[in-house]
């Protein structure tokens, strides 16, 4: 046990699945996970871990923001010997060929600020996914005809934000999408030398407003978690 999940030793699988929402971590588990067992309570935090295909998974939400993402992943990997850590959440589009229901890959990510700020002090540091994970779930996003993009993405560390430049000013240099975990998280594998990657649901548009009805969310969802178990399991 850490002061923030209540596992006990060998509850947690070495590939862990994160995404934000603790709700969203029980459906995950109950679709996707044969004989999944909820294995962390604490702080409402919900985590289970089971199989995916004979392979052994623990999806694990991280909360919102990044310094929620910072506590969790951080446990996950300095206590319970995680070696894969792959978002699966949710992001808002911020190019205009980037579609709702689309999926996209996390290259890298830019951002004002991590909770990992204060040790990198005056360094502008490049967070960036696992190649190997990347490559993998470009292949998986392919054989099931999901469209998806690559590129980089903002990982804001306000929901609010009163800058109003700052949407265009990313829009103009490529960005993707916005969310708001994963540089601290490609920071932290960086650190640890562990896998992670960041696969995204676009539930809605910064650019024309769209956003995605909550009946649908479930199905779009879905293909985001099949593309992260290939890309985990994929061969070397």
């Amino acid at each position: 046990m850490t002061f923030h999940i209540g596992a006990k030793p060998g509850e947690i699988a070495e590939t862990v699945l994160m995404p934000g929402d603790p709700l969203r971590a029980e459906w995950a588990a109950g679709k996707f996970l044969q004989d999944a067992v909820c294995v962390n309570r604490v702080r409402g935090m919900l985590a289970f871990t089971g199989t995916w295909q004979g392979h052994r998974v623990t999806i694990h939400a991280s909360g919102m923001g990044m310094p929620s993402m910072s506590i969790y992943a951080n446990e996950l990997i300095r206590d319970y010997g995680a070696k894969t850590l792959i978002r699966i959440g949710s992001a808002g589009a911020m190019q205009p060929h980037v579609a709702i229901r689309d999926v996209v890959l996390a290259m890298a990510a830019t951002t004002v600020s991590t909770p990992s700020s204060t040790m990198l002090r005056d360094l502008s540091y490049a967070p960036h996914a696992d190649f190997g994970l990347l490559a993998a779930a470009v292949s998986a996003a392919r054989t099931r005809g999901t469209r998806s993009h690559v590129g980089g993405i903002f990982s804001s560390d306000t929901f609010y934000d009163e800058r109003a430049d700052l949407t265009q000013i990313l829009t103009r240099h490529g960005v993707l999408a916005v969310e708001m975990e994963t540089a601290e998280l490609y920071i932290l594998a960086a650190r640890y030398g562990v896998r992670a990657l960041s696969v995204l649901t676009i539930s809605d548009h910064l650019i024309t407003g769209e956003a995605l009805p909550a009946e649908d969310r479930e199905r779009t969802f879905a293909d985001m978690v099949e593309i992260a178990l290939a890309a985990a399991f994929a061969p070397a």
